[in-house]
């Protein structure tokens, strides 16, 4: 029998449905907010896969069905394949809020599946999607701590915002998700525009409370309905016979070791030896997992103890302290940037890309963005942990470090009208220790600059950590290492410039986290954030003032939208031939926006020549070169631009009346427009009858000297002068073959595709 409830969140109802869909998943329900519709489903497997593992088998799969929102896939099949960027990310919100509620030795697979049935192009499915699964779980026999509540938070003009809708989030100085418990914060994600912590706080603040009305919703939803949970062997007797006996073995060697503080590989080479020592031993009596699980334990109190009772941490620092930093730019010559970021063993090397607008990412999402100018992409491979493995495509987790850093370094950059280029950074790490991702943030800053990318403001990055006990004591540590976060309780981390944070993200491993250690953990991340900007500013304070020479050129220029088709022709002739002709890109936007980018200036000259050419409107006065396209017996056709027609009649050819041929360049001006737009043209207004020098007419002059259109003036008189009768422009009183574009004498001719200055060397 269906069970519905309801309750309103924000400014819409959050409703939830049960027994009606998917009855055979051990849990099911679709969660409705607006007309978006998710369907959740919650399934675990009869038996464990061994009880010597020391994982969750837990997998989160997103779903996103593109007819939810009206759409047929871009790819080549029309179906749905590999989950895109978005996809991933908003399975890693749910699989890093539910994680931590699992009981420890619950092995046994456990999936969760989450479909979009329904997308409104308002309210984005994330928040929903959290929320069933919770729900689901809750439903299920899977034992599970909850249930969780998930909330966006917006914050536009001083105002906060309960589960924002695109565009509202669209133009908000903060977009934050956050899921709780009903006691303590779980997750935090946020990217922002330099907002002061303090206006963090308050929005986390904000949205546990309205998590406590999802909780409410989720409980009355599961009110008799509940199925038995599954018990989950787990020997605490066992476990704690093996912590003893590791211990004993060891006999304080672990703590030596602490002391002794080695170097990283050394450290973990020793590490690796006392383990095998440990297992040898204890062999016989318990499985190589327990006794793995045993050292872990030791180790963990060896590291935490030490922190907590004398707040000196495994290399030796003190809890706030940070890493050694070095900084270097321009390493790659023929990149259009590049940085290298190195902190302690932490090392990324970021390089930067630049291209035309055409060159934007297509994006197949249930969302309404269909394109997105700045790319971020990250790159761990196994050598940077001194591991063989086998080369894949990105991970999940290599997808939402990239997004991370990309969230960080959005808020900086330039905005499209001011630096009209697609923007490509990828982030090698080639040493990880620690927070790759935020050592990709001040890679990729150090990167823009060194492209010249005229950034609103440096960003930098860092991780912090936390230690606790049981008696309430614990400790925040700047700039975490790879052990830390293994065996501490949380990895928090925060991006943003001197003035503000730009990017947030929070996993913990505890059940919960209060708001005191939240602002303590904030406040020690703003220093250190200053701390590394410092250091950053040593090697490049500002960006360069000149791009790279490999860089490509943008020209962006706007055009009445009604000539949009004028510039692209029948399917598409004019502007790829435009594109061909000068090697450049030319991308042309709705509203009549339109950004030119190639290598070469003086063809990028030439094409937006080109452009404004068949754009502008003509008026009497405009001046054009073109071609004899029809001879009649009261005059000739010259066509001025692609499709664009005009008459001189006989008594207006001047000296050419009986000596004009087909395919001949002539040189006229407009004339008159009459009330029906056609165009009449004279010659003998600029020339004369014998071809001499007319006086520059009074009335405006289309084009320039890099277009089909001339400006009056300037011209070397004589018979067939400017081109006439295939005659090069230039040549002395018009002689034939004068010398060619760009050399020492001869006026510009780039608006026939001639060649120009040298290029770059290749």
């Amino acid at each position: 029998m269906p069970k519905v409830v309801e309750r309103a969140v924000g400014r819409e109802e959050l409703i939830i449905e049960t027994g009606k869909l998917a009855g055979q998943a051990h849990g099911a329900v679709t969660v409705r907010y607006g007309e978006t519709i998710i369907l959740a489903t919650a399934v675990i497997s009869e038996k464990p896969r061994s009880a010597d593992m020391d994982f969750l088998p837990l997998t989160v799969d997103y779903e996103e069905r593109l007819y939810s929102a009206g759409k047929i896939p871009g790819s080549f099949f029309r179906r749905e394949g590999r989950p895109g960027q978005e996809a991933i990310l908003t399975a890693r919100l749910v699989d890093r809020s539910i994680r931590p509620l699992f009981p420890k030795g619950l092995h046994n697979d456990v999936q969760m599946t989450i479909t979009t049935l329904s997308a409104d192009g308002e309210n984005p499915p994330e928040i929903p999607a959290m929320v069933g699964a919770s729900a689901a779980l809750n439903l299920s026999q899977i034992p599970f701590a909850g249930p969780i509540g998930a909330t966006r938070i917006a914050y536009k003009n001083g105002e906060y915002v309960v589960n924002p809708t695109y565009f509202e989030m669209e133009d908000s100085q903060l977009s934050m998700v956050v899921s709780s418990t009903a006691d303590a914060i779980l997750m935090v994600e946020a990217g922002s525009e330099e907002v002061s912590e303090e206006v963090i706080l308050e929005g986390i603040r904000l949205a546990h409370q309205a998590n406590l009305e999802v909780i409410g919703l989720i409980n009355e939803l599961s009110e008799g309905l509940t199925k038995p949970k599954v018990e989950v062997p787990y020997d605490e007797a066992e476990a704690k016979d093996v912590d003893s006996r590791v211990k004993a073995i060891l006999n304080g060697r672990l703590t030596e070791l602490l002391e002794e503080n080695p170097e990283k590989m050394e450290m973990e080479e020793r590490e690796n030896r006392l383990s095998d020592e440990v297992a040898e031993q204890l062999a016989e009596d318990f499985s190589p997992g327990k006794i793995a699980e045993g050292f872990k334990s030791a180790l963990r109190e060896a590291v935490r103890g030490r922190i907590l009772d004398r707040g000196i941490r495994p290399d030796g620092r003190v809890p706030t302290e940070i890493r050694p930093i070095s900084c270097d730019v321009g390493l790659l010559p023929r990149v259009h940037g590049s940085g290298l970021f190195t902190r302690g063993h932490t090392q990324v090397l970021s390089v930067v890309t630049l291209a035309s607008m055409a060159m934007k990412q297509t994006l197949d999402t249930v969302g309404p963005l269909d394109t997105k100018r700045f790319m971020h992409h990250y790159n761990f491979p196994s050598f940077s942990t001194g591991e063989a493995r086998r080369v894949g495509s990105p991970g999940r987790r290599e997808i939402g470090h990239g997004a991370l850093a990309e969230r960080a370094v959005l808020a900086a950059l330039p905005p499209e009208d001011e630096f009209p280029y697609a923007i490509r950074v990828v982030s090698e790490v080639l040493s990880s220790n620690g927070s790759t991702s935020m050592g990709s943030v001040c890679g990729a800053t150090l990167a823009l600059m060194d492209a010249g990318v005229p950034i609103k403001k440096p960003v930098a990055g860092i991780a912090m950590g936390l230690v606790t006990d049981d008696d309430g004591r614990f400790a925040i540590l700047s700039d975490i290492q790879g052990v830390e976060d293994f065996l501490g309780d949380m990895d928090f981390k925060v991006a943003g410039t001197a003035d503000g944070v730009n990017a947030l993200q929070m996993d913990i491993k505890l059940t919960g986290l209060n708001e005191e250690i939240l602002a303590q953990a904030l406040e020690q991340a703003r220093v250190g954030r200053l701390h590394i900007l410092d250091k950053m500013n040593e090697a490049i304070s500002s960006p360069r003032s000149e791009m790279s020479a490999y860089a490509p050129k943008m020209v962006r220029l706007q055009i009445p939208v009604e000539k949009i088709g004028t510039l692209i022709g029948p399917g598409g002739r004019v502007i790829r031939g435009i594109s061909e002709e000068t090697g450049t890109s030319i991308d042309v936007q709705d509203d009549g926006a339109v950004t030119i980018g190639g290598s070469d200036a003086r063809m990028l000259e030439i094409a937006r020549s080109k452009v404004d050419s068949l754009t502008r409107e003509l008026t009497v006065g405009d001046i054009f070169t073109g071609k004899v396209t029809r001879q009649t017996n009261f005059g000739v056709f010259v066509e001025l631009l692609p499709g664009r027609e005009g008459l001189v009649r006989n008594g207006d050819l001047g000296e050419l009346e009986s000596d004009v041929e087909m395919g001949q360049e002539i040189t006229v001006m407009i004339s008159e427009i009459d009330a029906q737009g056609r165009l009449n043209l004279s010659r003998r207004a600029l020339f004369g009858d014998n071809g001499g020098p007319a006086p520059a007419p009074a009335q405006r002059s289309g084009g320039n000297n890099f277009d089909r259109g001339r400006r009056p003036g300037g011209f070397n008189g004589g018979r067939g002068g400017q081109g006439d009768r295939g005659r090069r422009p230039g040549g002395p009183g018009g002689q034939r073959g004068g010398p060619r574009p760009g050399g020492p004498s001869g006026p510009d001719r780039r608006f026939l595709g001639g060649g120009g200055g040298p290029r770059p060397a290749r």
